[in-house]
């Protein structure tokens, strides 16, 4: 198993303060993760209030308007930040199997009665709220995953076919089928996490193969179910081999040409808050290419913070966080957390500058959305709870 910290898990959910420097515990959570945060808040409130305006307008809406919604999820995701900082983790582990059935009904409802955008239904629309229950899967499967490997390794059963992997793959696999109905590109990424924690959580990396082929045929059969998927993906391919440029001039990649746009406008500096130009032609330039317009109006110099504060992020959670946890179970969750949150802001810069296809995935505390950024907010909170149970005091940077 790779992590494998000193001490056993606590089944309590209490949080004794009185304790702290005995058990190895900091009242604090870890301020370079919450300060990467905050910052990345910050520069998706500029880059949303001005990627926003003509899309305003179509709406007959104002910017200021859509700034003031964006504001306000922001706030109820910091709220829920706050919370689950204070709960006890393993809250969270105990609570993910009901979680996520309570997700499977709600992937179900959308795939019934859902609201199509951009020709797929995501969202649930409840007394003029959209819920997306990808989100809530993605999260609750994460963490039923650590909490199984966590009692499977209790038993000497971690590595049984029967009792550990068959059960992980039915949770995998019906998760992902559902999810990938309407929206494969979550699907891959959750298929993709999902492996990531079995991995590091000692899982036979022979039965890991299983899981690998059937997710490679129901990819297959997504993508070619789908004329729309299947664009995306010959537009891509396209693009990276330099084939068939006629096709890709006529509008095929139309997205990935704006946002190419927009990137090469912005150079080293930017053309300045507010200036962007793209914003008027990028289909979703507050959400799906939001990189694309920060790096249009704060060039190369305002594109390449923003990686390295999902960067410092994921060095915090992952090299100091997680080997310090004092649990099997933080330690995976800090690190699972961790890596979903900034896989999801490297795979939408990868989207605009052209090295992924077009995904629709959001960029944490970036994009305009709530669903996304609650559950973002609920993953990192986690991640600073876990920070508490480290050493009293250390001279490591990471």
């Amino acid at each position: 198993m790779i992590f494998s910290p000193s001490h056993k898990d606590k089944h309590s959910f209490i949080v004794d303060n009185s304790s702290d420097e005995v058990a190895g515990r900091s009242s604090y959570s870890d301020r370079w993760i919450l300060v990467g945060v905050i910052a990345l808040a910050i520069f998706g409130l500029l880059a949303v209030f001005s990627s926003t305006a003509y899309f305003a307008e179509l709406k007959n809406t104002t910017a200021q308007a859509m700034l003031i919604s964006h504001l306000f999820k922001v706030i109820i995701a910091f709220f829920v930040l706050i919370i689950f900082s204070k709960i006890d983790y393993r809250f969270v582990l105990r609570l993910a199997l009901p979680m996520l059935i309570l997700s499977w009904i709600l992937l179900i409802i959308v795939t019934l009665y859902g609201t199509e955008v951009w020709g797929a239904k995501r969202f649930i629309n409840v007394a003029g709220f959209s819920f997306q229950p990808s989100s809530l899967a993605t999260v609750a499967l994460l963490a039923h995953l650590i909490y199984m490997i966590e009692r499977k390794a209790e038993k000497n059963i971690l590595r049984s076919f029967r009792d550990t992997f068959v059960p992980m793959m039915i949770y995998v696999t019906i998760s992902c089928a559902l999810i990938g109905i309407e929206d494969f590109s979550s699907a891959a990424v959750l298929l993709a996490l999902s492996m990531v924690v079995m991995f590091m959580g000692g899982v036979s990396k022979i039965q890991m193969g299983a899981l690998v082929l059937i997710g490679v045929i129901g990819g297959s059969v997504l993508i070619s179910s789908s004329t729309a998927r299947m664009s995306r993906v010959t537009n891509y391919v396209e693009q990276v081999m330099h084939i068939n440029s006629d096709r890709l001039e006529s509008g095929s990649g139309y997205q990935s040409q704006q946002a190419y746009i927009a990137i090469a406008r912005g150079q080293l500096t930017g053309v300045g808050m507010g200036k962007s130009a793209q914003r008027d032609f990028l289909p979703a330039p507050y959400n799906d290419f939001i990189y694309a317009i920060i790096a249009e109006e704060y060039g190369l110099i305002g594109a390449s913070l923003i990686l390295i504060l999902y960067t410092l992020i994921l060095l915090r959670g992952v090299v100091y966080v997680a080997r310090n946890a004092r649990t099997i179970s933080g330690s995976l969750l800090a690190t699972t957390f961790t890596i979903t949150f900034v896989m999801y802001g490297y795979v939408n810069a990868a989207v605009a500058t052209g090295l992924f296809p077009v995904t629709g995935l959001p960029m944490p505390f970036v994009s305009y959305g709530g669903t996304s950024m609650l559950f973002s907010g609920l993953m990192i909170g986690v991640v600073l709870n876990i920070s508490k149970n480290k050493p009293p005091r250390t001279r490591t940077f990471f």
